[in-house]
Formats: C-alpha cells, sequence, structure tokens
C-alpha cells in the first residue's frame, strides 16, 4: 500500500451519478486535500468540498488549464459513456474517446501526477468461444461488443500516453453497475413489464452496486496499486430468477424473436446494446483475484441485493392535472 496525505485528486466524469459518488466519499477521505472535477454536465448530488467545472471532452485548452493549475497528485477517470445509457452508441464511443484523449494529453504534464485509476468493465474479456465462462485478472482482453473494445481502447490508450513515466495505472474493470439512480440500459430492461430470457440456456450474471463502485476509486486512488481489478459483486443470478426476483413477467425467447424483442424494447424506452444482448444471451461474470489482494476489501452487495435495491426503487407516479374546483379550493 502506498501512503498517502494531503493529496489533491482530479474526477473527471463528475457530473455522472457514479462520478458524483465519488466525489461524495472523496470529501469524507482525511487524506485528500482538495478535489477538482470536470464534465459536460454538473454533479448529481451536493457536493461541499469539490470543485467543478462544465468542460465538453473536445475542450482541450479548457482542460489543460484546469489540470496544469490544480495540477493533481492522483487522477480518477470516470469520463466513460455506456452506450444507451446517456448517449446513443455512436455519440458514447465518440465522447469516450475524445475524453480520454484530451486528458491523457494534458495530464502526461503534470508535474506532480502519480497516479491514474480508470473505469473499465468485465466486458473487456468478451464472450462465448474459447473463452473462460469466469475470467479474472489474468484473462486476456479479447471483448465481443462495442462498449468492451471501447473500454479495451481506454486500457491500452492510457498505457501509451504513460508508458515511459512514473505514472502508475490502476484499470478497475467493474461488472454492470446497476442502480435505481443508474442510467443503465441492463437496469432499464431489468424493471420493464416483460422481460426476455434465454430459454435454451441460463446463463448468469455478476452486478455491481454504485456505492460499492463508488468505494472501490476511493481505495484505488488511496492505495495506488498499478494493475487491473475486476469490481463484481458476490453471488451470480440467473437471467430467469432476476426477472422472477423481480415479479416482472418472463418472455423466454429461442433465436429470431431475439430480433424482433430487441426493436420493441427500444420502443419502451429501454434500448438492448450489444453488451446487454451478451448478457442475455452468454451471462456475465467474473471472478477476482486481486481485489481483496490489492484493495484490502471485497464489494459489500451481493448480486441479489443490487437486484433487490433496482426493484424496490418506485417508478414514476402519473396524477391527473387538478380540477378548477381542487384549485379554487
Amino acid at each position: 500500500m502506498t501512503t498517502t496525505s494531503g493529496k489533491r485528486v482530479l474526477v473527471t466524469g463528475m457530473g455522472s451519478q457514479l462520478g458524483s459518488l465519488v466525489a461524495s466519499e472523496l470529501e469524507n477521505e482525511s487524506w485528500v486535500a482538495d478535489i477538482v472535477g470536470f464534465d459536460i454536465d454538473p454533479p448529481r448530488r451536493r457536493l461541499d468540498r469539490s470543485r467543478f467545472h462544465m468542460i465538453h471532452p473536445t475542450d482541450v485548452v479548457s482542460r489543460a488549464a484546469v489540470v496544469k493549475e490544480f495540477n493533481p497528485h492522483v487522477i480518477v477517470h470516470l469520463g466513460v459513456w455506456e452506450p444507451d445509457a446517456r448517449a446513443n452508441p455512436k455519440q458514447a464511443e465518440l465522447l469516450t474517446q475524445q475524453s480520454a484523449e484530451s486528458l491523457f494529453t494534458v495530464a502526461k504534464r503534470a508535474p506532480a501526477l502519480e497516479h491514474i485509476v480508470i473505469r473499465s468493465g468485465v466486458e473487456v474479456y468478451g464472450r462465448g468461444g474459447d473463452r473462460p465462462k469466469t475470467p479474472d485478472e489474468a484473462t486476456k482482453m479479447r471483448p465481443t461488443s462495442q462498449y468492451g473494445r471501447m473500454l479495451m481502447y481506454l486500457e491500452h490508450a492510457a498505457d501509451r500516453a504513460f508508458n515511459g513515466t512514473r505514472v502508475g495505472i490502476t484499470s478497475l474493470r467493474l461488472a454492470p453497475v446497476v442502480g435505481p439512480h443508474v442510467p443503465s440500459p441492463l437496469g432499464r430492461l431489468l424493471r420493464l413489464p416483460m422481460v426476455p430470457f434465454n430459454a435454451l440456456r441460463g446463463p448468469s450474471f455478476n452486478l455491481l452496486h454504485e456505492m460499492d463502485a463508488a468505494r472501490a476509486f476511493v481505495l484505488a486512488a488511496q492505495r495506488r496499486p498499478g494493475t487491473p481489478i475486476n469490481i463484481v459483486g458476490a453471488e451470480p443470478v440467473s437471467g430467469f430468477s432476476a426477472i422472477v426476483r423481480g415479479r416482472r413477467v418472463p418472455v423466454p425467447l429461442l433465436g429470431p424473436e431475439w430480433v424482433i424483442t430487441r426493436r420493441i424494447t427500444h420502443l419502451f424506452g429501454a434500448p438492448v446494446p450489444e453488451h446487454v444482448m451478451e448478457v442475455l444471451h452468454h451471462g456475465r461474470l467474473a471472478s477476482s483475484s486481486a481485489c481483496r489482494e490489492h484493495l484490502a476489501w471485497e464489494p459489500e452487495m451481493s448480486t441479489g441485493d443490487v437486484l433487490d435495491a433496482l426493484y424496490s426503487w418506485e417508478g414514476i407516479v402519473r396524477t391527473p392535472p387538478r380540477q378548477a374546483w381542487d384549485i379554487a379550493s
């Protein structure tokens, strides 16, 4: 463990749900002296110690000015757009690349920078073929979805940018982060009244709660292990059991129906991008041999706990417009 005290921490993607949570958690850490962040959206919660700048990923000049003035010791890079979460797949990929390239270009010139923690995901391992069913950190990255390729690109871009420097890199490969306030395409799908599942097999998946994800980034920023780490909730569940747990109607699908179902769910506001289709078809498992070793911690909430939190969130309740006599009274 690397000893840290009085550190300046820069958080990219601070306006996202996860970025706001990470900033809020960092504010409670005694080893953190100052926190600065930027994003294209404002933070989703009140922050007391953090300073925020609204900057587009393509605005290299403004980003460079913030980084130069702040001169961070640690960067937590959460400027990642999951396809069909906050942006469509094409926009998500472009924004993710722009955010990484503009950040790494200016961060290399920050004299105090010691470490960067990057948001990645277990999607980098891919699914199917001769790939292991439950990959760990030693498994080679071979993504089979757009999101997986985006995250692999991000890890490789960081390696190229800081190769030959003293800056360490920790990539946190998260299981799908699902929760009441998380803009997750998988979470939206699971909350539909009727949810499709693979009737030919019972693929299982791990999930991760947003608070556990935030805690992992804070610990990685403090301990700075310098290695990829899978962050996954324990006790995976099958797609069918997840649907039943939420008292949704399971819709068994065999083959061609998936194409039709994908179009229908999109109309209901729950688009199903490639990486979510992989979860439904093949599952999304991962194990971590590095989490407890390097962070001295493991996620507190199991996959079942994450699902319960997702399903316990009340949806939007529509109230009819008030009549004139109601207003008068």
